[in-house]
């Protein structure tokens, strides 16, 4: 395999002047210090690999010349030129330069086009598009990374068969194209051949159609001519008759002149009558017409007249009800002055009464103004006088009162602080037994909780061991839910699925159980026929899944056959499955799915027992191989064992019934720890009601204290209240005999013993007529107030009765003139008198009369005979029969058909008496042909001239078909070739890096256990679909690579890219550890001596202590920064010191590892 032997780069980047990079060994590494300029040592291989400028680090292509990036370039062109050596040992020189924003290609100093350039670079194994020789910084995962998509596209840049896409998308593009007017010119052509078809079918009615229309138009040409023949015969009869007739006539008038002229004085008196006649109709006409519109207002009049008779009625009864209420409201209104009269009356009686009593009382103390004065005057002085007295007897009657509510407030303070704590105490009680009820369920749920979360992390384990998916499809939830439905319809005669009310006795029976279910092993139970159906049209309606349903009285059951239980080696299915102990009656469904099925320990067995014997037998194996009577065999599948898994998972749905059990209790003892804040609210009660207590019986006992010196000073209350009550009387005696010695004088002067007396009894006497005069003027106002009211309501009475009697007067007005109307409109007209005249008529002679309508009746008759003649030759030219005149022609008659009287078809009829039997023979004759032909559906009569049409638009379209045909079947070839030729191209690379791809990786980590695996995701046509790219790392399970370590990602990316001459890596190993870079360097450097050149960009010095030469990039400062390189040759050293060295080195990172 040929190699890369150096680089010369002429002012490129950072390389300023012409420098070599190299010359390159088998294994080489590149170190230098960052920013040296190591990556572009990269970019320059990349720069004459055909790259364009963007991915090379700068904007502009000019950008590449040394000194650009900085405004100051150092020349106006740059180049790099790579010496590759190929198999042969022949040097091949790649050059690219630039000048500006140009490019130059040559190839061992010959300028050629970019195209020839990349073609020369391919045929070495250099891929620019797909970059299958540069691994750029950062880049190594991305490799490893890449979607399938991407993985296709890099596969078919290395393959060459990315060429052929565009070519392979147009024929492809062609093909369809080309398959899509086959189609549409096959279905012209099929078009065009039913319709072909369909004209020789509507040729071959029409023919016939117009056999029909000849015979009929030959059966109406004899019906016609023999009609006409008829007719010819009636006219010249008639024609002889008339003659005669009007001879007869002409003889006959010769008498009649004289009574024509009295047929015409007749003729004029009966015009007179006439009009006369005319005129009293008229006359007769215009009184029926006032009549008619008279009844309408003679009916609209009596209805008037009911209406107000009735109103007057209404009106009559309204009025005498109301004069009886009115004679009823003066009666009470009499009563009212009778009583206002015995008011006053009474009134005055008693002021009588009260002024004698009163002057034979205090006859002797009446009073003058001046002495009433005075009586004012001294008795503010006596008030005066006795206001201290009078306020310390206030005084000390507030103080016994207060003493008294004190004493009641004490008791009756004690008395509820005696009941507040016995609620307290009963409150306390209370609460501790809530406190120890509440402590007791909280602990019992605390052990509960510990014993639940045990069980369910047990449950849990179990479901984690069985590692079964937990998650459901979409589609597996929506049967469940339809089934779950079907049983909240028929929870009494839906019994479940077969899987879940039967299952094996033993685990190991569990596939040869599925194998023999087959489709049943999902199917629903049901007890009848009728559920089976219902069941089925809801699933229907429900728009879900398909469902096989198996009703147990529906289900036909062959016996079983009871000596195979004798089988050795064997046992029935039957045998090993069990039913669900609720529903014993599946036996008959089990005894159908199972049959007499025999189920075996081996496969050797199973077939020796099935085709071995006298007779064949149906048996199965216990790895799920089933032979069938009639020799087919079907062998156990993945997919038979993930079916079969659904026995465990009937364990696993148990587990997780049992999970949510134990989760909706947890959940529940969750909820019973919320109590924990209303048991601290209970104590904090309890803590209240315990203070509360404390503070009541405190009180208690303070009270108590104060009750024992009231105790000792309730003996002495009735003395003490009686000193009180005497010092507040002596008080008032005080108080009197002051007054008494104020009004001594005046009542010596009055003649009374004391002030008091005179002041009880004229006071008194004074009150008392007060008093009665109050309730006298009360009682006058109210009968005056009620006298009132009564007297407006008698009034309004009256002028409502008044009002009545005006309503009745009105409306007996107008019945009145109502009746007059009526009368008027009822009184009937005058009788007309009858018309005295009398028209006398002497008739004419009866002879001349009856000759006359003789002869008129033989016109009519000829007339219409003519009439029937010349319809029947217009319905002769109509129909376009052809008959033949002597004189004349057909065109000659007018089209305008004459219609037929009753006279016309009356004669026709009788014509039609007279004909032979011959002419009714063609009356049937044609009027069958008109039946047929009128049953018959009319033709397409242009079928014949269509005809010629549609044969040459058939030949038309099978000559596009044809054509079509072949193009389709051209463009198929060239597009199996493209197809072939991509699809050689692909699979080549494909499989190429496929097999050697694991046993690069199997080397890369030294472990026969890893695994690269590369699959397409479209085996018939790779390169359109994704390519999976999957990488096993040793001791570990399978996982996608997004889930890989990084480090194992750079492995497996490393793997999928050494597929070329030399390959050049800038720092892959930044995610490696040593153990990982050893195994890389070590493979690397394998594959060196083989057919593999490397160059890797490294600072690790398990790359550079193993390369064949050292490449050093150092920089150098002047006006900008400038690389320089130098070269070592490690091949003179020997290795083996470079070991020993890596072993030590190796041995102390061991033991840091192990400190």
């Amino acid at each position: 395999m040929g190699f890369l032997k150096q680089l010369d780069v002429d002012n490129f980047k950072s390389w300023r002047g012409k420098q070599v990079i190299g010359p390159f060994k088998r294994f080489n590494c590149i170190i230098g210090t960052n920013g040296s300029g190591k990556s572009n040592v990269m970019d320059a291989l990349s720069f004459v690999m055909g790259e364009r400028a963007a991915t090379l680090r700068v904007k502009h292509t000019r950008d590449l010349i040394h000194g650009a990036h900085i405004g100051r370039p150092v020349s106006t062109t740059a180049s790099v030129t790579m010496r590759y050596c190929d198999d042969n040992g022949e040097e091949l020189n790649f050059c690219r330069s630039i000048s500006g924003d140009s490019s130059e290609y040559r190839i061992n100093g010959r300028q050629i086009t970019l195209a020839k350039y990349t073609e020369e670079l391919e045929k070495i194994g250099i891929v620019t598009k797909a970059r299958n020789c540069l691994v750029f910084q950062g880049a190594v995962e991305s490799i490893a990374m890449k979607n399938p998509k991407e993985r296709t596209k890099m596969f078919e840049r290395i393959s060459q068969s990315l060429e052929l896409s565009d070519d392979y998308d147009r024929k492809k593009e062609a093909l369809q194209k080309a398959k899509e007017d086959t189609q549409f010119h096959f279905n012209k052509k099929r078009t065009a051949t039913a319709e072909k078809k369909q004209v020789s079918s509507e040729k071959v009615e029409a023919q016939k159609y117009q056999e029909l229309v000849d015979d009929l138009n030959q059966g109406r040409l004899q019906l016609n001519l023999f009609q006409l023949y008829h007719n010819q015969q009636g006219l010249s009869a008639l024609s002889k008759t008339l003659r005669k007739r009007q001879e007869a006539v002409a003889g006959q008038k010769t008498g009649l002149d004289g009574w024509e002229q009295s047929v015409k004085a007749q003729k004029k008196e009966h015009g007179r009558f006439t009009r006369e006649l005319q005129q009293i109709e008229k006359e007769i006409r215009w009184v029926e017409q006032t009549l008619s519109l008279r009844r309408s207002q003679y009916i609209k009049a009596k209805v008037n007249t009911a209406h107000h008779l009735k109103k007057v009625d209404d009106t009559r009864g309204a009025l005498e009800k109301g004069q009886r209420m009115g004679a009823k409201k003066e009666e009470e209104l009499a009563e009212f002055h009778q009583e206002l009269q015995e008011l006053e009356r009474a009134w005055r009686d008693y002021e009588r009464h009260a002024q004698e009593e009163l002057t034979d009382r205090g006859a002797d103390i009446q009073l003058e103004e001046e002495q009433l004065e005075r009586y004012k005057e001294l008795k503010e002085l006596a008030r005066k006088q006795g206001a201290l007295l009078s306020q310390q007897a206030e005084k000390m009657h507030w103080e016994v009162k207060a003493d008294h509510q004190k004493i009641e407030f004490d008791q009756r303070r004690k008395k509820e602080v005696e009941v507040g704590t016995g609620v307290c105490v009963n409150s306390l009680e209370e609460s501790r037994q809530q406190e120890e009820v509440l402590s007791a369920e909280l602990q019992r749920g605390r052990v509960r909780g510990e014993e639940v979360n045990q069980e369910l992390g047990e449950v849990l384990g179990e479901l984690q061991n069985a590692r079964l998916d937990s998650q459901e499809s979409k589609r597996q939830q929506q049967r469940n839910e339809v089934l779950e439905n079907l049983r909240r319809l028929y929870p009494d005669t839906l019994f479940g699925r077969l899987v879940d009310l039967c299952s094996p006795i033993h685990k190991k029976y569990q596939l040869a159980v599925t194998k023999v279910f087959g489709r049943y092993m999902n199917a629903i139970v049901v007890s009848s026929e009728k559920v089976a159906r219902d069941c089925i049209r809801f699933v229907k309606e429900e728009r879900a899944e398909p469902e096989t349903f198996l009703p147990i009285d529906y289900l036909d059951v062959s016996p079983l056959n009871e000596r195979l239980r004798g089988v050795r080696g064997a046992k029935m299915m039957v045998d090993v499955v069990q039913c669900s102990p609720t529903a014993p009656q599946l036996k008959k469904v089990i005894q159908f799915v199972c049959g007499n099925a025999l189920v075996c320990e081996t496969l050797k067995e199973a077939r020796a027992i099935a085709f071995d014997g006298p007779e064949r037998l149906k048996t199965v194996a216990l790895d799920g191989t089933m032979f069938s009577k009639s020799g087919v065999i079907s062998g156990g599948s993945s997919h038979l064992r993930s079916k079969a898994r659904r026995w465990d998972e009937k364990d696993m749905t148990k587990l997780k019934e049992l999970k949510e059990q134990l989760t909706a209790e947890l959940r529940g003892l969750v909820k019973l720890k919320r109590k924990e804040p209303e048991l601290k609210q209970i104590q904090s009660q309890a803590q209240g009601v315990q203070t509360r207590l404390k503070y009541s019986r405190t009180e208690l006992d303070t009270l108590h204290k104060k009750s024992i010196p009231n105790c000792h000073a309730s003996r002495n209350v009735l003395p003490t209240m009686s000193l009180g009550t005497r010092l507040v009387v002596m008080l008032l005696l005080f108080c009197v005999q002051m007054e008494d010695v104020v009004f001594s004088d005046f009542c010596a002067e009055i003649g009374v013993a004391n002030i008091r007396e005179y002041e009880q009894e004229h006071l008194k006497q004074q009150q008392d007529v007060d008093r009665k005069r109050l309730e006298f003027e009360s009682q006058r106002t109210c009968l005056k107030a009620q006298l009132e009211y009564e007297q407006g309501q008698l009034e309004q009475q009256r002028k409502k009765m008044k009002k009545l009697e005006e309503t009745i007067a009105k409306e007996q007005s107008r019945v009145e003139e109502q009746k007059q109307a009526k009368h008027t409109s009822s009184h009937p007209f005058s009788p007309f008198l009858n018309f005295p005249h009398v028209i006398s008529f002497h008739p004419p002679f009866l002879e001349l009369v009856k000759l006359q309508r003789e002869v008129i009746s033989a016109e009519t008759a000829l007339e219409q005979l003519r009439i029937w003649k010349h319809n029947l030759l217009l319905g002769c030219k109509i129909q376009g029969l052809p008959i033949t005149l002597l004189s004349g022609s057909l065109d000659e008659i007018s089209e305008v058909q004459v219609g037929q009287t009753r006279d016309h078809r009356r004669l026709v009829d009788l014509a039609g008496e007279e004909v032979d039997p011959q002419v009714e023979r063609l009356k049937e004759t044609v009027s069958s042909l008109e039946g047929v032909l009128q049953r018959s559906t009319a033709p397409n009569l242009k079928a014949l001239e269509k005809m010629r049409e549609v044969k040459d638009k058939f030949q038309g379209v099978v000559d596009a078909f044809d054509a079509s045909t072949k193009a389709a079947r051209r463009s198929n070839q060239e597009f199996e070739q493209v197809k072939a030729k991509r699809f050689r191209l692909f699979s080549q690379c494909f499989e190429h890096v496929s097999v050697v791809i694991d046993q690069i990786y199997k080397q890369l980590c030294r472990n026969t256990s890893a695994q690269a695996i590369l699959s397409a995701e479209n085996p018939d046509e790779p390169y359109l679909d994704g390519i999976n790219y999957n990488c096993i790392a040793p001791g570990k399970r399978f996982m996608a690579m997004d889930n890989l370590s990084g480090g194992e990602k750079a492995i497996a990316a490393l793997v999928l890219a050494l597929h070329t001459p030399f390959f050049v890596l800038d720092e892959v190993d930044a995610a490696l550890d040593n153990t990982n870079i050893g195994k890389v360097t070590s493979f690397i450097r394998e594959q060196s001596r083989e057919s593999l050149q490397i160059i890797v960009i490294s600072l690790k010095e398990e790359f550079y202590s193993r390369a064949d030469a050292l490449l050093g990039v150092y920089p150098e400062f002047n006006e900008c920064m400038f690389s320089r390189m130098l070269t070592l040759d490690l091949s003179p050293y020997p290795k083996k010191e470079r070991k020993k060295e890596r072993k030590k080195e190796q041995s102390k990172i061991y033991c840091i590892g192990l400190i």
